[in-house]
């Protein structure tokens, strides 16, 4: 009887929560007349994030590269940041779309009348941030508190593990060959931070600067991480890379396929990106 009771008790909150407006990440005001049931996800860390709140069962379509966890892999995919497929959206019918900050898409789904909140998860701290607000839009804010205690968790278990570590080496991050990079403030660069890594980016360049190959030669990193395909021949074959110690000690950690997505989404599994950083600067 107390079980039932309970769940009622948090039916009849979820209930009362609605309708629901926040404000999303562009400082807009959405508006939830009830807890969504059908929702689309353009994002992989938001993909993640809600499946992490216990509603992959709510989600009818994902952007082409949510990939986890292994049930979202069948839904209809809508396309990417560039190439969105928003007739396709709007047949599924969601009375919630989460697509990112970036492009447009928010203005073409909300002509045709759809629910649209707009995520920007750039800094660690953007992660739990954007769990709260999800958890709020589904009315699971319990699920989202418990969520970001459980990754916290996880962080700190490896922020632990990378504290025995006597050195602190000198790190260049390479997002691609362009070369984009991650500045200190970024999600990544608090992750090179508790692994016990010193980004050789300053602040001051923001949180994905794009930079020369020369300013990588002068600051000579001890480790380059990499995560694209190919990463560790096109470093090697640079002007200069033969002079930077990490490329004369060969202290190169290339990461693709799912080793990049867990470092490279800002969702629940942060900590096991985390942990390649600590083991690729500590090993």
């Amino acid at each position: 009887m107390k079980r039932i009771l309970a769940v009622l008790s948090v039916l009849l909150a979820i209930a009362l929560a609605f309708p629901l407006t926040v404000k999303d990440d562009l400082g807009r005001s959405v508006t939830l007349k009830a807890p969504p049931k059908r929702v689309v996800s353009m994002l992989p860390s938001a993909t993640e994030t809600l499946c992490a709140l216990g509603a992959c069962g709510l989600l009818v379509a994902t952007d082409d590269y949510s990939d986890f966890p292994e049930e979202v892999k069948r839904l209809p995919k809508a396309g990417g940041l560039y190439n969105p497929n928003p007739e396709l959206i709007v047949s599924l019918k969601p009375d919630l779309v989460v697509v990112s900050k970036y492009g447009k898409l928010y203005e073409t789904l909300e002509r045709a009348g759809l629910t649209v909140y707009v995520v920007r998860t750039e800094t660690y701290e953007d992660i739990f941030r954007t769990v709260r607000a999800l958890a709020r839009l589904l009315g699971r804010e319990a699920e989202g508190e418990r969520l970001v205690a459980r990754i916290q968790k996880e962080v700190y278990q490896e922020e632990a593990r990378a504290a025995k570590a006597k050195t602190r080496p000198r790190v260049y991050y390479e997002i691609d060959p362009t070369p984009y990079t991650v500045g200190p403030d970024s999600f990544i660069g608090v992750l090179i931070q508790k692994a016990r890594g010193v980004n050789i980016v300053p602040k001051e360049l923001g949180l994905f600067p794009k930079i020369s190959p020369e300013f990588v030669v002068e600051k000579d990193p001890e480790v380059i991480v990499a995560t694209y395909p190919d990463a560790e021949r096109v470093l090697k074959s640079r002007p200069g890379f033969d002079r930077v110690k990490a490329v004369r000690e060969g202290r190169i950690c290339v990461y693709t396929g799912e080793q990049d997505n867990l470092l490279s989404r800002p969702g629940p599994r942060v900590a096991q990106g985390l942990r390649l950083l600590v083991d690729c600067f500590h090993r």
